[in-house]
């Protein structure tokens, strides 16, 4: 039933702000880019980072209506990374604030977060089965670290 993630939504309030940081992070642009949505396409599989406008959600302009936390929240997402102390590193020398500090979760599993400047969670992970199933697509892996 379920073939994959198709994208992944955080929500920011400023979105040209949100826009500048993420490309700096991700190193590319949006494909697609309005006033209350834009995606970018990363990774080895190009899976879709989306970023709504934080105006829906909730009020009159919400579809769902807003979530009933105080602080950041919504589903942890970690994202494959080459090497998590350099990427963590990155993140907060552009403004992220630490989330959760790198852990050795055993069996070669690494996995770090950070919040966003718009108080998003962004997941870190090394994870060897990542490496193992895209060397079965024919492209090619980084080694481990």
């Amino acid at each position: 039933m379920l073939r994959g993630v198709s994208t992944v939504c955080f929500y920011a309030c400023d979105l040209e702000a949100a826009k500048g940081w993420y490309t700096e992070v991700l190193g590319v642009a949006p494909y697609f880019d309005t006033p209350d949505y834009m995606e970018f396409r990363i990774g080895d599989y190009l899976h879709e980072l989306g970023f709504v406008h934080s105006k829906h959600a909730g009020g009159e302009l919400a579809r769902t209506p807003a979530p009933d936390t105080v602080g950041p929240a919504g589903a942890l997402v970690l994202w494959q990374v080459d090497d998590v102390p350099s990427a963590l590193e990155r993140l907060i020398a552009l403004g992220a604030k630490p989330h959760d500090e790198p852990r050795d979760r055993g069996e070669g599993f690494i996995t770090a977060s950070v919040i966003d400047p718009w108080g998003n969670i962004l997941g870190l992970m090394y994870n060897p089965h990542y490496l193992d199933i895209l060397a079965t697509t024919g492209r090619a892996s980084s080694p481990p670290r």
